[in-house]
């Protein structure tokens, strides 16, 4: 039998890992996105995270340079609980409800979609990570928000860094998810 190196899958990082991808020699103000978390501020902050088969959709308003990000695991599940915003069909709405509550408009929003892979999927059409980016398309579709940039499925981990103060968004990809 061959021997294979164990396959990259930052879904298992502990939480001291997963601060261990933030460069340290930044000045500016940063927050790192959990998965089932949702983000938003006016501040100039650079917000990161780390997407296997998870999705996050940023939004950014051009008028007013804010905007936020979600990270979710699942396409779907239950609008109740404490771990609700894993779960992209209620993490997406609450994304944009809280970008629209700092003063943003629609008509001024611009998405990044980002994540999805499928390591292990057979049928790349069913996998998790396919859904996580279908859901959130669809959604912004309906919503009428753009999306600007995307770099979804493949076969690899993410590392996604967004800057809320000119909506500069910076990837990394890692070999294999």
């Amino acid at each position: 039998m061959r021997e294979t190196s164990p396959k990259f899958n930052p879904a298992v990082l502990p939480a001291e890992v997963m601060k261990s991808f933030e460069p340290a020699d930044s000045d500016k103000p940063r927050h790192f996105l959990y998965p089932g978390q949702v983000f938003v501020t006016r501040d100039p902050i650079v917000i990161s995270t780390i997407l296997g088969s998870c999705a996050t959709v940023c939004l950014w308003d051009t008028h007013k340079k804010a905007g936020g990000m979600n990270h979710y695991l699942l396409p779907e599940g239950a609008a109740e609980g404490p771990n609700r915003l894993r779960y992209g069909n209620i993490a997406n709405p609450e994304l944009l409800r809280q970008v629209l509550a700092l003063g943003c408009e629609i008509r001024n929003l611009q998405a990044k979609v980002f994540g999805g892979s499928s390591a292990f999927a057979v049928n790349l059409s069913h996998s998790v990570g396919t859904r996580n980016v279908d859901l959130a398309e669809s959604f912004l579709r309906s919503a009428g928000i753009p999306v600007v940039e995307r770099e979804v499925s493949g076969k690899h981990g993410r590392r996604l860094v967004f800057q809320v103060a000119d909506g500069v968004t910076t990837i990394k990809n890692f070999d294999q998810v």
